[in-house]
């Protein structure tokens, strides 16, 4: 694992309200290029499968960004947590109408049950908190026997590399690949191999499946659904 950032993140919130501010969500889901949009929906649609696998009653997203991801699930009882009010402000309206709690600040600061949810969602997160373990040890702790956690995160290596390509062959000028550095990768702290993140994992929940978006064979994004490791 390496860290693309070697100074200490003094101010979280900060630190994230300028990442929400400087790469709207709504905009990224919605008037991104056609490839980061089709392989965003590709995830979304993931994340759906992985979590409905069973029935969820519960359902927690550690990081919840602008409420993408929970609006998925209209007939469970929701609770999103971020550190960036900017981003909570987005949620509220995407949200609105559905039974959602929404908090803000770091997932410790909450007092959360042990056992508190069926299903957590922690999509697009890891890689930009200073402390990821931390967050997986927390979320173990929240998890109830029976429940779910699904992961995703970028495959920056990848990803970065194909960047590089459009950038030199002179590809990126074009309208489908316009906009195709919208994800935000300069906010990332942390960049992780998929071995290296099914292993991190492992250190805490058992892994039972993955899936990848678009395809296996182009694995940009990375989803992993994991269980409790008691």
């Amino acid at each position: 694992m390496t860290s693309h950032r070697k100074v200490a993140i003094d101010d979280v919130e900060a630190f994230n309200d300028e990442l929400a501010r400087t790469h709207d969500i709504d905009d990224y889901y919605g008037r991104s290029s056609l490839p980061v949009r089709l392989i965003e929906g590709r995830r979304l649609r993931l994340i759906h499968q992985l979590v409905t696998d069973r029935a969820h009653h519960r359902i927690l997203e550690v990081g919840c960004g602008g409420g993408h991801v929970l609006r998925l699930f209209p007939d469970s009882e929701l609770t999103g947590v971020d550190v960036s009010g900017v981003m909570l402000e987005k949620a509220k309206r995407n949200l609105a109408g559905l039974k959602a709690t929404l908090l803000k600040g770091e997932l410790a600061d909450h007092s959360f049950g042990d056992q508190s949810f069926d299903a957590i969602i922690c999509t697009e997160v890891l890689e930009h908190v200073v402390e990821p373990e931390a967050i997986l040890a927390e979320m173990q702790r929240l998890l109830r026997p029976a429940g779910g956690l699904v992961v995703t995160f970028p495959n920056d290596r990848l990803i970065n590399g194909a960047k590089a390509l459009l950038r030199r062959s002179g590809l990126s000028r074009l309208p489908l690949f316009s906009r195709s550095d919208w994800g935000g990768d300069d906010f990332h702290l942390h960049v992780w191999s998929i071995t290296e993140m099914r292993a991190l994992l492992e250190r805490y929940f058992q892994v039972d499946s993955a899936a990848f978006a678009p395809i296996r064979a182009l694995p940009i994004r990375c989803c992993f659904r994991c269980l409790r490791r008691d």
